[in-house]
C-alpha cells in the first residue's frame, strides 16, 4: 500500500468564486469540480492571523457563551467549567492541526482526503455524515441569531411581534419571520464563497472580542465585582451537596466539550488549505482556539455572575440579558450577537457540508449548490426544538465523529506517513480505489468504532431502556473512545484487506 508522492500537474484553473485551483493531468471527470481541485500555491493567501481570525469569529457565539452554564449547572465552579473547556479544546487542537496538515500540503478539502481511507465511493458517507451534523448547527445558530433579531424588534415595537404559536411550527409568526431574514442573510454569504467569508470573519474578529470585554467590563462596573457566584465553592467540594461526585461529572462533560469543535477537527482541510505554511495553519489555529474559548468561558461566568448582583438572579442568556439592559445597548449587544452567530455559522456550518453534498455528485453540485442545500436542510430541522438539547447532541454525534477521526489520522499518518499521490484521489482505478471504490478497511474500521458507543447512544436517544454501566461508562468518553478504537481497527484490517 504505497503512495509516491505528489503526481503530475496540469494547468490552473479558477473555481466559481475565481480561486484559483491546480488542474490534474487524467484524472477522471465524474470525480471532480474546479471547487475541488487542489488550492494552487498563487491562491494559498491566509497567514496565522487570517486563521485565528477565523477561529475568533468560530468561537464568539451564543451555544460558546451557555457551555459554561452547562457545566455550572450540573454543580462545578467557574474555575472549574472554564479549565474543562480549556482542556477539552487543548485536546480538540491536536487532531485539528494534525488533520489540517493535509489541507495545507496538498491544497486538498476534507471529502477529497477522504478517500484515501474509504475510497472514492466509500468516503461519501463520512463527508455526508459530517455535513448532516453541521446541518443541524445551522439551524441551531440561525434560529439563535433570529431570536436575537426578533428581540431587537420587539422590544423596539413594544412587544408588537408576540403572539400565538403557529400551528405545526410551534413558534409565532414574528419568531418565524426573524428566522427566516436571518437565514436569507447566510445566503448572500453562500452565494459569495469562502472569500467573502474570510473577509467577513477577519474584520468582525476584533469588533467581536473588543464587544466581550466591554460586556465583561459593564458587569464588573454595575455590580460592583463580580458577584458572589465566583466565590460559590464547586458542589463536589467537601460538604456541598455532591459531594465527591466530580469525576462522574466532569468526564461526560469533557467528552462533550471536545464534541463541540470535533465538527471542525474533520472538515478542518476545508480552510487550512488556503494556509501560506504549516506553521501559519499551527500558530493560528492554537492562537485561535483553546485561549478565546477559555476566555469566553470566563466572561459568560463573570458577567452572569454580575446578574446576581444587577438583577437579583443569574441571566445565562445574552439575549434575555441584552433585553434586560435595555436602551441602546440592546440594540449594540444583539446587533454584536447577529454579527457573532454569522461568522461562526458560516465558517463552522457552511463550509463543511457544502463541500460533502458536493462530493456526491460533483458535476451536478458545486460548491454554492452545496451551501444552497445546507440552508435548505438547516430550515426544515426544526432547529428551535432542537437546541434545547445541546449536551445529549454534542455527546451522540462525538460518538460517529471520534470513529472518522480516527481512521483518517491513522491513515495520513500511521500508513502513508503523510504521503499522498493527489491525483489517484481522483482517479476510480486509482491506489485509494480499493474494490470499486471503497476502501472496506476504512468503511469496516468506522462501524467497528461506533459499535462500543451504540448501546449508548440508544439509551441515550431514548429509543431502549438505560444502558448497562459498563456501556453507560464507554459511551461517556464517546469520542474518545471511538476515535482510538476506530485507528486501531483500520491499521490492523488494511493490513489484512489490502496487501
Amino acid at each position: 500500500m504505497s503512495d509516491s508522492t505528489l503526481g503530475s500537474t496540469g494547468n490552473v484553473v479558477p473555481d466559481e468564486f475565481g480561486i484559483i485551483h491546480q488542474e490534474l493531468v487524467g484524472i477522471d471527470a465524474d470525480l471532480y469540480n474546479e471547487d475541488q481541485l487542489p488550492t494552487a500555491p498563487v491562491a494559498r493567501t491566509w497567514n496565522w492571523v487570517s486563521i485565528a481570525a477565523l477561529w475568533v469569529g468560530m468561537v464568539v457565539c451564543i451555544p460558546t457563551y451557555l457551555l459554561a452554564s452547562y457545566l455550572i449547572g450540573a454543580g462545578m465552579s467557574w474555575d472549574q467549567a472554564v479549565m474543562t473547556i480549556l482542556l477539552a479544546n487543548a485536546i480538540v487542537l491536536i487532531p485539528m492541526v494534525l488533520i489540517g496538515h493535509a489541507g495545507t500540503k496538498y491544497g486538498i478539502p476534507f471529502p477529497v482526503l477522504l478517500r484515501s481511507s474509504f475510497g472514492p465511493a466509500g468516503a461519501k458517507f463520512p463527508a455526508v455524515a459530517r455535513g448532516i451534523v453541521a446541518c443541524g448547527w445551522f439551524g441551531i445558530q440561525t434560529w439563535v441569531g433570529g431570536s436575537a433579531i426578533y428581540v431587537i424588534l420587539n422590544t423596539l415595537m413594544g412587544g408588537g411581534l408576540a403572539g400565538d404559536p403557529l400551528p405545526i411550527l410551534g413558534i409565532n409568526a414574528g419568531q418565524f419571520a426573524c428566522f427566516m431574514a436571518f437565514w436569507a442573510l447566510h445566503l448572500y454569504f453562500i452565494k459569495n464563497g469562502t472569500e467573502s467569508i474570510r473577509w467577513l470573519e477577519t474584520y468582525a474578529a476584533p469588533f467581536l472580542l473588543a464587544m466581550g470585554l466591554a460586556l465583561l467590563a459593564w458587569a464588573y462596573v454595575n455590580a460592583g465585582g463580580f458577584g458572589a457566584m465566583l466565590s460559590t465553592p464547586s458542589q463536589f467540594a467537601e460538604g456541598q451537596p455532591k459531594e465527591g461526585q466530580f469525576w462522574s461529572v466532569f468526564w461526560p462533560s469533557l467528552t462533550g466539550m471536545v464534541g463541540f469543535w470535533a465538527t471542525l477537527a474533520l472538515n478542518i482541510p476545508d480552510f487550512t488549505r488556503y494556509a501560506k505554511s504549516q506553521k501559519d495553519q499551527f500558530m493560528g489555529q492554537a492562537i485561535g482556539l483553546p485561549i478565546p474559548m477559555a476566555l469566553f468561558a470566563f466572561i459568560a461566568s463573570a458577567v452572569t455572575s454580575a446578574t446576581v448582583v444587577i438583577f437579583g438572579e443569574a441571566i445565562w442568556d445574552p439575549i434575555a440579558l441584552a433585553e434586560k439592559m435595555g436602551g441602546m445597548s440592546i440594540i449594540i449587544a444583539l446587533f454584536a450577537l447577529i454579527v457573532a452567530t454569522l461568522t461562526t455559522n458560516l465558517a463552522a456550518n457552511v463550509v463543511a457540508p457544502a463541500h460533502g453534498f458536493s462530493n456526491l455528485a460533483p458535476k451536478a453540485i458545486n460548491l454554492r449548490m452545496g451551501g444552497y442545500i445546507t440552508a435548505a436542510i438547516g430550515l426544515v430541522m426544526f432547529p428551535w426544538i432542537l437546541v434545547n438539547h445541546i449536551i445529549g447532541w454534542l455527546i451522540a454525534y462525538s460518538a460517529l465523529l471520534g470513529p472518522i477521526a480516527g481512521v483518517m489520522l491513522a491513515d495520513y499518518y500511521l500508513l502513508r506517513k503523510t504521503k499522498l499521490n493527489v491525483e489517484d484521489l481522483f482517479k476510480h482505478n486509482g491506489i485509494y480505489a480499493g474494490s470499486n471504490g471503497w476502501n472496506w478497511a476504512g468503511v469496516l474500521a468506522l462501524v467497528i468504532g461506533i459499535l462500543p458507543n451504540l448501546p449508548g447512544f440508544l439509551a441515550g436517544v431514548g429509543l431502549t431502556g438505560p444502558a448497562s454501566p459498563l456501556f453507560a461508562t464507554i459511551y461517556t468518553y464517546a469520542w474518545f473512545v471511538g476515535l482510538f478504537v476506530a485507528g486501531i481497527a483500520y491499521l490492523a484490517l488494511a493490513k489484512i484487506l489490502n496487501k
